[in-house]
Order: C-alpha cells, then structure tokens, then sequence
C-alpha cells in the first residue's frame, strides 16, 4: 500500500490518498481547504476515490471535503461518532473562534474505536485516540505498518489541548496507552509536519520521554 502526502492550504495540513499498486481505488484522509493539488493528482492517475476517513473535524482537515465529493461525486464519509456534529457546527469545529462558518457534508458513517473500515484492497483498524479532539481516530493499515495518526502525535510533538473540546487527560492516555503500544516499525502520518516512526518518538518525542 502507498500513501501520498499532500500538504494543503495556509494551515499547512497534511492530507493523504491511499491505495495499492495496479488498484483502481483509493482512500482519501481528510480533505483541507485548496485541495486542487490533491484531487488532480488523483483524477490524472485515474484513480476513484470509495471514501473520506476523517481524523478529526476540525477546519483545516474538512474545509475542502465538500469540493472532493463534487468532483468525484458520493462515498462514504467517515468519521468518529463522538464528532459526527462536528462537520456541520462551526463552533465544534473551531471556525466559529476566527469569524468563519466552515461547515461541510454530514458524515454518513460513525466509527467506534476497533472499527474496521475495507476500501480498495486495503482494510485499516480504527483506532479512538481522542484529547487534541473528543473524536480524533488513527487507522492503522497493519500489514505494511503505517498509520494516519491525525493531530495525536507528531514528530517531536503531540497535538494542542487548549482547544474548547481538548482534553489533555485523554491526550496523554492516547499516546502512551494507545499509540505507543503500536510496532517501533510502525510509520506514522500526522495532519502537520513530517512523517516519523513509532519507535523514533517512543525514543525522542520529548513528550512521550519526558511526559505531559
């Protein structure tokens, strides 16, 4: 399996499309606002999107969601049930904070952590790792060792816990309870920053050493 990173708009947010090799399908996680870059790397390789699995709502990770469904038209939208309002509040998904209403297409499918979602050839393990945001998830596509974490972890980092809906208590039991019980192997795409490994930042992330 392959995942392409595409870092879109001012936020700088790391969005990915998923897929296997001679597969016409693919995966796409999170859709940030400018998605131009994205969505055409997909359509020039032919490619047909069968869902949008959602990290989070936040805006920066659902500004561009309704501009992907128009171009490829419908598929499922995931996300976890404890958001499922979240995409169309502005005020649950911050942009309310900066004087926007970003809002976007209703999910159509909750997940619960355990989860299992199949698109493509490619089956991910949802994982609930919640604190940045009440519903954050991670999948995990476990036969190649790679995950999409979302704002949990980053390389050298952890996502922000002062937002309204943030929980530093859960944070913490995502990351030392959840994500670090994952493979030293396991390569990790967060929504900001570079790619990393579990094993680095169980060595390096000061966070996870030093503690939060």
């Amino acid at each position: 399996m392959r995942i392409q990173m595409f870092t879109l708009g001012d936020w700088q947010t790391n969005c990915y499309v998923a897929h296997v090799d001679g597969a016409s399908e693919c995966v796409i996680f999170d859709v940030g606002f400018e998605p131009e870059s994205m969505l055409n790397w997909i359509a020039e390789r032919q490619l047909k999107p069968e869902a949008i699995l959602l990290t989070h709502a936040h805006l920066d990770h659902i500004g561009g969601v309704d501009q992907a469904l128009s171009r490829f038209g419908p598929m499922q939208l995931a996300i976890h049930e404890a958001e499922g309002e979240f995409c169309g509040n502005p005020m649950l998904n911050l942009s309310a904070l900066l004087g926007w209403e970003v809002t976007c297409t209703r999910p159509n499918i909750l997940l619960k952590h355990g989860d299992t979602v199949a698109h493509g050839g490619m089956t991910f393990r949802v994982l609930h790792t919640p604190g940045h945001s009440p519903g954050g998830v991670t999948y995990v596509h476990e036969p190649s060792h790679q995950a999409v974490v979302g704002d949990t972890l980053f390389k050298d980092g952890i996502g922000r816990f002062d937002f309204p809906t943030s929980d530093v208590r859960l944070l913490r039991r995502s990351v030392r309870e959840t994500l670090m019980q994952l493979p030293d192997e396991t390569r990790i795409y967060p929504g900001h920053m570079d790619a990393t490994t579990i094993g680095r930042e169980r060595r390096q992330n000061p966070y996870v050493v030093n503690g939060f």
